[in-house]
């Protein structure tokens, strides 16, 4: 086993973690990231001067390399969250919405939210249980049955067109993380975090990208403008590891929670570079860093929009799991965000033009 010595700011500690407790409590549903852009950029007026904002919205910031023609490498973190869009108010107090990327609407009913600019309260109204006809108990709600009841004075305020988030907040407890938004509030302070101390030989284009959630939208705009030669994409992706009913083992999970970061071979929207693939497993080798292989099947990342730019762009994923995504309260491990900060770093540190020699 070969040993490295890690930079400090990669251990997950009271600083990194509250600095993801903002990104989490921050209100940033696709289309409107304003509140997650302006913490991005307060941090990289700290650590990294050279950065704009495109005409989509994304932050896209350099950090040159301490040496002639580097290779150019993206690392992306998508900056938006699932949340709603309000379409029309009822009654005087009942506002009609529709959902923003991938949501679960069976758990709508019941929660507390937070609604327009003013992030002003509201729950998502449903007739209670014992109030409920049997024969409608176990059908399912969708969200054009639902509304979100304000109250009279603050539905008021609110117009169509604006957003709503679900209204938990970030918590810690023992080795866990839990907050909304961790997809991928943990890419966003991940990226931030390897822009302080990411091995200086390359040079790091960070794009911090929006409305991912609806189509990947944002990183297909960065990369064209960013024309890496290689990607590197910092997500989350669904443990899915409970137990099954039946007491048999779960044989379905998708990642489980302690086994590392998950890497991606492949996804409903990209084919990972097994160039790539080879160099991270290589590297989690090399520096005893746990890593598992996400399952390969539906959902995708950045990296589907990106690898199809330009003439293609050699690209991979690597995330952290987390248990309950696109819900109000996901769930994750410290240390397996702490392994992902540390095996992108090392793979960083092992990067070369060599990756790309022989066949593909």
């Amino acid at each position: 086993m070969n040993q490295t010595i890690f930079p400090d700011q990669l251990a997950v500690n009271e600083e990194r973690i509250a600095l993801l407790e903002r990104l989490s409590n921050a209100c940033a549903v696709s289309g409107n990231e304003a509140a997650v852009r302006e913490i991005v950029l307060e941090q990289l007026r700290l650590i990294c001067p050279q950065f704009e904002i495109d005409s989509l919205g994304n932050v896209l910031a350099t950090r040159p390399a301490n040496q002639p023609n580097p290779l150019r490498v993206m690392l992306a973190a998508h900056m938006d969250e699932i949340g709603l869009m309000i379409v029309d108010q009822q009654d005087g107090s009942f506002l009609q919405f529709e959902t923003v990327g991938g949501i679960d609407e069976r758990r709508l009913p019941g929660q507390a939210v937070l609604v327009g600019n003013d992030l002003l309260p509201g729950v998502i109204g449903a007739t209670p249980i014992h109030l409920t006809e049997p024969d409608e108990r176990n059908r399912p709600f969708t969200a054009n049955k639902l509304r979100i009841d304000m109250g009279s004075e603050g539905a008021k305020r609110v117009k169509p067109g604006d957003y709503a988030v679900f209204a938990s907040k970030f918590q810690q407890t023992g080795p866990s993380l839990m907050g909304k938004a961790l997809d991928d509030r943990l890419g966003v302070a991940s990226l931030l975090t390897l822009l302080t101390c990411a091995p200086a030989h390359l040079e790091l284009l960070a794009a911090f990208t929006v409305q991912e959630e609806v189509g990947l939208r944002g990183a297909g705009v960065a990369a064209h403008a960013l024309q890496p030669d290689l990607a590197i994409v910092l997500d989350a992706t669904p443990a899915n590891d409970l137990p099954v009913w039946d007491e048999n083992e779960n044989m379905l999970y998708n990642t489980r929670l302690g086994y590392g970061p998950a890497l991606y071979v492949a996804d409903g929207a990209t084919l990972s570079d097994p160039r790539l693939v080879s160099l991270f497993l290589k590297t989690a080798e090399k520096y005893a860093i746990p890593v598992q292989i996400r399952q390969p099947g539906g959902g995708g990342t950045d990296a589907g929009s990106i690898h199809l730019r330009r003439g293609g762009i050699p690209s991979i994923s690597l995330s952290v799991p987390i248990r309950y995504a696109h819900s109000p309260l996901s769930l994750a491990r410290r240390a397996d965000w702490e392994n992902a900060l540390k095996l992108t770093y090392a793979v960083l540190d092992e990067l070369s033009p060599a990756v790309f020699e022989g066949k593909r």
